[in-house]
């Protein structure tokens, strides 16, 4: 999510370590910041000092930014979906967008590392279906079912997601990880 904090400092056209050479804060605690962590005390008066801002600029709720962002989770989420049956483009394509958007919030990093975990795990569940099929002689066709129910699986993580960002911008998502 594009930070108050990071999007008051590129419109001054700042790198974080000129806000922080401003400010007299830390580039860990402007990094922080700009990751979601909210600014408070004196850290919050002299970002706003630095950047030539009230105050209220920096803590105050609600701004287009939110709403934005939740717009790249939803397309970032989603964009998963057509490539769930090619599993490294499930992975490539919402990283591609990410990059190209720089859209590098806490959901989206989340969302990415859910389709690392599906992509790694359909590897390993193909290569039990060769292992099956022609080190231990198994022959049967259901065998076949179990990349395509893991693939189904990852559809419904994916179609939950995008109805629970649907509903509710604090709505966690499922399974709550991250890797990135």
């Amino acid at each position: 999510m594009m930070s108050k904090l990071q999007l008051l400092r590129e419109k001054h056209h700042l790198t974080q370590e000129d806000v922080a050479q401003r400010s007299g804060i830390s580039v860990r605690t402007i990094q922080r910041i700009e990751a979601g962590q909210a600014p408070k005390g004196y850290t919050l008066r002299a970002l706003a000092q630095a950047l030539d801002v009230d105050e209220s600029e920096l803590s105050s709720p609600g701004t287009g930014v939110e709403s934005e962002n939740l717009l790249w989770v939803k397309i970032i989420n989603l964009s998963s979906l057509p490539f769930s049956i090619l599993p490294p483009l499930n992975v490539l394509v919402p990283i591609a967008i990410m990059l190209l958007k720089k859209q590098n919030s806490h959901k989206i990093r989340q969302l990415i590392s859910i389709q690392i975990l599906s992509t790694l795990i359909a590897v390993i569940l193909l290569l039990a279906v060769f292992i099956l099929n022609d080190w231990l002689g198994v022959e049967s066709n259901v065998k076949l079912l179990i990349p395509l129910f893991w693939i189904l699986a990852n559809v419904i993580v994916i179609l939950r997601n995008a109805i629970a960002l649907n509903k509710d911008v604090n709505k966690r998502i499922l399974p709550d990880f991250s890797i990135l």
